[in-house]
């Protein structure tokens, strides 16, 4: 046995039992299309191979409701141009609703703890209403309907009722500026704007009327507005919507490639992108990822911490497609008095897959958190992680401090394709500072500056074969065009995603940030999540952020730190951590001390902003970021004192 096998081992975390991975979704699946599971690497080429059997098997496994059809994917010129299951009809809200009666289809939850729940039965009902309360105000398929929605049961029942009539989804979360309201949904121009007047975070309310009349003002497609928890003047409030007989919900199924959402990039470089999803993708996409890569099983309780911007949302919510129920949390993840409030409520409802971000987890493991001594934890059998890359520190923490017998994957994907490219799996051995695996359909691999696939190097992430959930268009002029500029014009025929990331020799990942971040001193590529899986362990940090300024035909690195106080032994002290855990190429040239860091709405770090600040120039969409007024600290970084 060589050293690097020797050394592979002993990286291991965890592994599947023999009874977990008999028992899993992924053996049952392999056996129902009569392959083998091992090696895993040969199922996935079996599955971006035959591209219509893997897909119609996948649609056949999870018992899709819906008329499939005789041809499940035609070839087109280019991978853009391909089509899945032409001749399908389905419904959304219709197979996320089949759930058994008296099972709990959703907890809710908020800063107080769980507040309500809610059966498949009832929930069914409530759509039933709402839908009925909507065609009477005369939406129909094809309609969007706009929601300024917290993540509770309404925002649910409203994103299913008008699902279930074929209208098109498409939300904010209510603690967007009206700008970024605007900018966002007053580019597809809904019929129908549902909104929240209120919301509260780390123990404060929030109402947010005036936001709602500015938008209301502002986008004139709006022809009515239902409010949730409050009133305004000639609006329709959420219960009067819902006061009618109506007690089971009609299903109008619509084409695979219906549209079914719209969801917005960050847009930090101008206006958001508005992707539109369609139906059949969706869905297909989500319970793959659910049952085969996430092992959700019937009556298991599935979370994501997410607001009703970002695609973990969606993601969340079909959940309900695999009979799984689902925890919908409005809040701060962190309370202020209860850093561990999350895990009261996991405890609580028996939460068996717990959806988080490495920025949370960094915040537990920064409060010296422990959560195994608080809390058993019996029904937890996996926490998620993504919207930043996970270091390897994050697992050893997760393992020796939350639960032993655990299946921690962290995950990677996009709005772009309201989903994930690589993730884990219930068969594979979670390594840490890895992603395990290749999503069963999607035909990833990692390129040079060549364009030829590579193993233990570095480069761009890329998608070689179509699969049903890429975009139907960006919404608005010149759509189809914009779409495939953004993931086409670099490599003809071939997703460039814009992830910069390593495949090992055993097909597992590493990502190491967005390309377009990726800093280049030395002309030697290094992505920014290597420089921040040292600082973010310096006990001293309490948050950071990275990105590199011209210098002299060059690039120099920035390093910009939110600390107490940063010294001269600090900033040496940083230097020689980077240098003793990543490479001498990683040192920063400057490090700033600041108070804060620049965040979109969504939570993910916006180096890009940071450094079009840092040189001079504006921030084209400041109503992107959480808390742009941070950004003055960056502006003409240079001539502020550094260490």
């Amino acid at each position: 046995m060589n050293t690097q096998t020797i050394d592979k081992k002993s990286q291991i975390l965890w592994e599947p039992a023999e009874k977990d991975m008999e028992h899993s979704h992924l053996q049952a699946f392999a056996k129902s299309v009569n392959q083998a599971l091992f090696p895993y690497e040969r199922l996935h080429r079996w599955s971006i191979t035959n591209i219509g059997d893997f897909w119609s098997s996948v649609w056949d496994y999870a018992s899709i409701i819906g008329e499939k059809g005789e041809r499940f994917y035609l070839q087109g010129e280019s991978m853009a141009d391909a089509v899945f299951f032409p001749d399908a009809q389905l419904n959304f809200a219709e197979n996320l609703l089949k759930g058994k009666d008296k099972q709990i289809a959703a907890y809710q939850a908020d800063e107080t703890g769980v507040t309500a729940k809610i059966t498949y039965h009832d929930l069914r009902t409530q759509v039933a209403k709402a839908q009925y309360g909507l065609k009477q105000l005369g939406v129909k398929k094809g309609d969007r309907v706009a929601g300024i929605t917290t993540n509770n049961i309404e925002g649910l029942v409203a994103l299913l009722a008008a699902t279930s009539i074929g209208a098109v989804w498409t939300s904010c979360s209510p603690d967007f500026g009206a700008k970024g309201i605007i900018d966002r949904i007053g580019q597809v121009q809904p019929k129908v704007l549902i909104a929240n007047l209120t919301y509260q975070y780390k123990q404060k309310p929030f109402d947010i009327s005036d936001k709602v009349e500015e938008t209301i003002r502002q986008i004139a497609s709006i022809n009515h507005v239902i409010t949730i928890a409050g009133e305004l003047p000639n609006t329709i409030t959420w219960s009067s919507l819902l006061d009618n007989d109506a007690e089971k919900p009609q299903f109008e199924r619509i084409g695979f490639r219906d549209p079914l959402y719209i969801l917005y990039t960050s847009g930090t470089t101008g206006l958001p992108k508005a992707i539109v999803h369609s139906v059949g993708g969706t869905l297909l996409q989500h319970v793959k990822e659910h049952q085969l890569h996430c092992d959700v099983h019937e009556e298991d309780v599935l979370f994501w911490y997410s607001n009703t911007a970002w695609m973990m949302y969606p993601w969340l919510v079909s959940g309900l497609a695999s009979n799984a129920s689902v925890l919908l949390y409005d809040g701060a993840p962190v309370l202020p008095d209860n850093p561990t409030h999350l895990w009261d409520i996991a405890e609580e409802i028996g939460l068996t897959h717990f959806g988080t971000s490495p920025k949370y987890l960094d915040s537990l493991m920064k409060a010296d958190v422990v959560l195994k001594d608080q809390y058993p934890l019996t029904s937890l059998k996996s926490i998620l992680s993504c919207g930043a890359p996970l270091v390897a520190e994050q697992y050893d923490w997760v393992y020796e401090t939350i639960k032993e017998d655990l299946y921690l994957a962290s995950i990677s994907g996009g709005t772009e394709i309201i989903g994930c490219f690589v993730m884990g799996s219930p068969v594979h051995p979670v390594i840490r500072g890895e992603i395990s695996c290749k999503a069963l359909g999607m035909a990833m691999e990692v390129l040079d500056d060549r364009n030829a696939p590579v193993y233990g190097q570095k480069g761009d992430l890329v998608c070689t074969q179509p699969f049903p959930s890429m975009p139907l268009t960006f919404y608005g002029e010149n759509g189809d065009e914009r779409y495939r500029n953004n993931y086409f014009a670099e490599r003809p025929g071939i997703w460039t995603h814009g992830d910069f990331a390593e495949q090992t020799i055993d097909q597992s990942f590493i990502i190491y940030g967005r390309a377009d971040t990726v800093l280049n001193p030395g002309g030697v590529r290094i992505g920014t999540a290597e420089i921040y899986s040292v600082v973010e362990q310096i006990e001293e940090i309490k948050d950071s952020i990275v990105f590199g300024l011209p210098c002299e035909n060059d690039e120099e690195i920035v390093l910009c730190v939110v600390t107490d106080q940063l010294t001269k032994d600090l900033a040496k002290h940083i230097r020689q951590q980077i240098r003793e855990k990543a490479s001498p190429r990683h040192v920063p040239r400057r490090i700033y001390q600041v108070n804060d860091i620049p965040y979109t709405v969504n939570g993910k770090k916006v180096e890009g902003a940071a450094k079009t600040e840092a040189i001079g120039n504006e921030v084209k969409n400041k109503a992107s970021i959480s808390n742009p007024e941070c950004l003055q600290e960056l502006t003409d970084i240079k001539k502020k004192e550094c260490y």
